[in-house]
């Protein structure tokens, strides 16, 4: 959309602009890539580039070069827009009012029927006032677009990163805001509520100006609706004729009457003028208006309620009719595709040699019912419409659907087994055509469960999250037997698990259950129950309404009662489900059974059940206070997914969740090494997909605890918009990182945006789940914290009592205790001795709580000694903040 001018001979493209800028800051790769909301590995490839360009030897030399850059627009330069071919005829008054409308509002509409010239006036406008635009301008086109591919739609001409997205809106929006630009939507018909919503959402948020094209109103406050009229008679609509049927033949002129009456009778609309046009040189005016004039008449009585639809109507049966029937067949054919279509699938659906197919699409692209883009072809919407209703009409419509799905299935099978990312711009292009190849198909049949399966496959390893469960669910419906139906319905549950919709999952994992006992498969049907079990208790937390535990029990010993306790699978699973069931406390499996659990899946040599059973022997040990057993135990279930294969959703999970509970449990053991790594691992995952707020709650905390209290006040705020853009989901993550993002604020003295914070997590917390319930001790750190930095000592008192009431086995206890026996010495609390006392024995294996509780003796006692092992304790740790704190308050270290 934009060229960065630095010298005559140098040009930097908008991307590398940013990054140089970046890195003029002195940002890191990886605090680039966040900013941006691109991965690093892009990063790296802008910056080698950027090395080349100037020919300068490392980043300090280039970073000194970020001054010396000067952004400016190149004029006619359109993200998504193809130059035109042809001539733009007429409409010169309407380009300069649309111009004028752009300024006056920042939503402007073209609104007409098919065929008026809606996108070619909107091509116009756009090539015309882009330069005006300091970030440029894209143009989108949305005819091959359904339901929930929008945001991709706009990322894909925004060359936003493959994972931004959200929901891909939501990094589109974020691109949007870097400053003005022109945004134009075309075709916006068939996708009026979610144009209408991701258009509010820009133009809430970004000083963007939005263009539209549509039969239809969007009907969003402050539009301005431009109406698109035909092309007037006498003058422009005749002229288009003229200069169409001087393209088709360079001999001969038409009779001037004879022009007119043939654009009257075309209503003056573009598109029919076109077609029309490129048979002039067959039949000539006369012979045109003469066919034409007998199918309009055919067509009078139709029941289309607008005269220039049955007109267009018209012009294409007619052109129709002149075609061969080789070129009848291909040309209903192909109306089952959605979007642009290669030589290899024409020859597919059409059941012609690839010869054969060029030479027919050649034919068709002649006669202006087929647009060629490069290798692909395409047909106008108004075009396929008419195709499709000859293909509804005609005995092999079923015949050709059938194709059509094979076609797709094995395309989609083709691009799973390619390594990524090579596939996923492919996949980007056809995945409208994947989904429509399977409308219809409800029932078991073999192909449509390929083809689904295939595309929750593809949708989780594309990072999609929100739609794979869907596409799994449909396989299910479709699949041939109950075996491959519960295979499916685990797969859902899964990705739906990854999503954190933890409710969902648990009920298709019932699902999957009920569809193995319906199939008479017992150890499948104890499998599936075990699943629903085990994840009842690992992911309790995470739940709306926490799973009872007698109806756990329940379930787990009619999985016992189900399945042969001596196949090795069925052992492991049931072995693993038990370990968390063990107690009615949620989160707190029995360490016993827990280490059976992992034996028994080590036996069964399965390396997802060996990832599950060591999270619950871990969570044991934390819970235990056994950080050295915690250490080793998480460093073994990473070492496990080296075995996984994220493409797998039953893998994904498993990688998915050991990432994640590592960061946690090492922010709540304050593990910094420990943490950082993870935190590392989960930014530079793909898992995230279009949910990356999910991604940043964990690295939050992260930086908070580290000190890195900048970029965690941007990151926190970050997530938060993203989780509002993707429809404040239940997010077990972002409410941890809520008390957490308040706390850096604090940190930094900004007692207004604490108060936004703890405004924010009284808004979406819901005090009596199991998950908010879990939060107290990380509340109770985090408030006792903010007062000692705040100088708020009045709650000292409170925060004590609360503190005293903390379950011993809560994972923030010894963070919490600390924290508060720091302020009670800083109060000068009578019980401030005995408190601290405790919290020694508390603190035991958690040098965060340690570091702490010295720093408070020293406070107390006035111990040096005790000042400066806090001080280095705060180093080893790499707690830049509190090191410095401790450094100035005491001059310790």
């Amino acid at each position: 959309m934009k060229n960065v001018v630095v010298n005559e001979s140098l040009q930097v493209s908008a991307r590398e602009s940013e990054v140089l800028a970046a890195l003029g800051t002195g940002l890191s790769n990886a605090q680039i890539a966040r900013r941006m909301q691109i991965s690093i590995r892009t990063v790296e490839g802008h910056v080698s580039s950027l090395l080349r360009k100037y020919g300068v030897a490392d980043r300090q030399a280039l970073a000194a070069r970020a001054g010396n850059v000067e952004t400016v627009a190149r004029p006619g330069d359109v993200s998504g827009l193809s130059r035109s071919r042809t001539s733009f005829v007429g409409r010169r008054a309407e380009v300069e009012t649309v111009r004028a409308a752009l300024v006056r509002a920042r939503l402007v509409t073209l609104v007409g029927p098919g065929g008026v010239g809606k996108t070619r006036l909107a091509e116009v406008v756009t090539t015309a006032v882009a330069p005006e635009y300091r970030y440029g301008a894209a143009f989108v086109d949305l005819v091959p677009v359904r339901d929930g591919r929008l945001g991709h739609a706009v990322a894909a001409v925004l060359e936003v990163a493959e994972h931004a997205d959200g929901q891909e809106a939501e990094a589109v929006v974020s691109r949007l805001c870097r400053g003005p630009s022109l945004l134009v939507l075309d075709n916006c018909e068939h996708l009026p509520d979610a144009v209408a919503e991701f258009v509010e959402r820009v133009l809430a948020v970004s000083p963007t100006t939005i263009l539209a094209t549509s039969r239809e109103r969007l009907g969003i406050p402050g539009e301005l609706v431009h109406p698109i009229a035909p092309l007037p008679l006498g003058s422009d609509a005749e002229e288009l004729f003229r200069d169409r049927a001087q393209l088709a033949s360079q001999e001969g002129t038409h009779d001037a009457a004879t022009v007119a009456d043939l654009c009257s009778r075309l209503d003056g609309l573009p598109l029919a003028i076109e077609l029309a046009a490129a048979r002039s040189a067959s039949l000539g005016a006369t012979g045109l208006l003469t066919g034409l004039g007998d199918y309009l008449r055919l067509l009078a009585g139709g029941r289309g309620s607008v005269v220039r639809h049955r007109s267009l109507r018209g012009v294409i049966g007619w052109s129709h009719d002149l075609l061969t029937e080789e070129e009848q067949a291909v040309f209903r054919r192909l109306s089952v595709f959605v979007g642009d279509v290669d030589l290899a699938a024409v020859a597919a659906v059409s059941a012609v040699d690839a010869a054969t197919a060029a030479d027919v699409l050649g034919r068709l692209v002649d006669k202006s019912l087929l647009q060629r883009r490069g290798s692909s072809w395409r047909m106008l919407d108004t075009v396929r419409a008419f195709a499709a209703e000859r293909l509804a009409d005609d005995p092999e419509h079923a015949e050709v659907r059938r194709r059509y799905l094979r076609w797709a299935a094995d395309l989609a099978t083709d691009l799973a087994g390619r390594s990524a990312p090579a596939w996923h711009a492919e996949f980007d292009a056809v995945v409208g055509d994947l989904q429509a190849a399977l409308a219809g198909h409800e029932q078991p049949d073999a192909e449509a469960h390929r083809l689904a399966r295939t595309l929750g496959r593809l949708t989780i390893a594309r990072g999609y999250l929100w739609q794979a469960p869907g596409w799994f669910c449909h396989a299910a419906r479709c699949a041939p037997d109950a075996r491959e139906a519960t295979r499916d319905f685990a797969s859902a549950a899964d990705c739906a698990q990854i999503g954190n919709e933890v409710d969902r999952a648990f009920e298709l994992r019932l699902a999957a259950a009920d569809r193995a006992r319906e199939g008479g498969d017992r150890n499948l049907w104890a499998g599936a129950l075990a699943q629903a079990v085990d994840q009842a208790g690992r992911f309790a937390i995470a739940f709306r309404d926490e799973i009872p535990f007698e109806r756990r029990r329940a379930l787990l010993a009619e999985a016992v009662a189900a399945g042969d306790p001596q196949d090795p699978i069925v052992a492991a699973r049931i072995a693993c489900a038990a370990a968390w069931t063990a107690t009615p406390s949620a989160m707190r499996p029995d360490a016993e059974l827990a280490a059976a659990a992992v034996a028994a899946a080590r036996a069964a040599g399965d390396p997802v059940l060996i990832s599950a059973s060591l999270d619950a022997m871990s969570l044991a040990a934390i819970n235990d206070g056994r950080i050295a057993d915690w250490h080793r135990l998480i460093v073994d279930r990473l070492a496990v997914l080296a075995l996984l294969d994220p493409r797998r959703p039953d893998h994904a999970v498993e990688i998915s969740d050991a990432r994640g509970l590592s960061s946690l449990t090492a922010v709540a053991a304050a593990d910094l090494p420990a943490a950082r790594t993870a935190a590392r691992l989960i930014s530079d995952a793909e898992l995230s997909g279009d949910s990356v707020y999910l991604a940043a709650s964990k690295t939050v905390p992260v930086l908070v605890l580290s000190g890195d209290l900048d970029d965690a006040v941007r990151l926190a705020e970050d997530m938060w918009m993203g989780w509002l853009r993707a429809g404040r989901p239940w997010a077990y993550g972002v409410w941890l990182t809520m008390p957490l993002a308040a706390l850096a604020h604090g940190l930094r003295g900004d007692a207004e945006r604490v108060a936004v914070w703890r405004a924010r997590s009284a808004e979406v917390g819901d005090p009596q789940s199991l998950g908010w319930r879990v939060l107290d001790p990380l509340v109770t750190f985090v408030d006792a914290r903010l007062a000692l930095r705040l100088g708020d000592l009045g709650q000292a008192a409170e925060l004590a009592e609360r503190a005293r009431r903390l379950p011993a086995t809560s994972w923030y206890r010894a963070l919490a205790r600390a924290a508060v026996v720091e302020l009670t010495v800083a109060a000068g609390l009578p019980s401030a001795a005995a408190d601290l006392a405790a919290a020694e024995a508390d603190s035991a294996g958690n040098d965060w709580a340690t570091a702490t509780v010295l720093r408070a003796a020293g406070r107390l006692r006035g111990d040096a000694v005790a000042l400066a092992g806090s001080a280095e304790l705060w180093r080893r740790m790499g707690a830049r903040f509190e090191h410095e704190t401790t450094v100035e308050l005491f001059g310790a270290g």
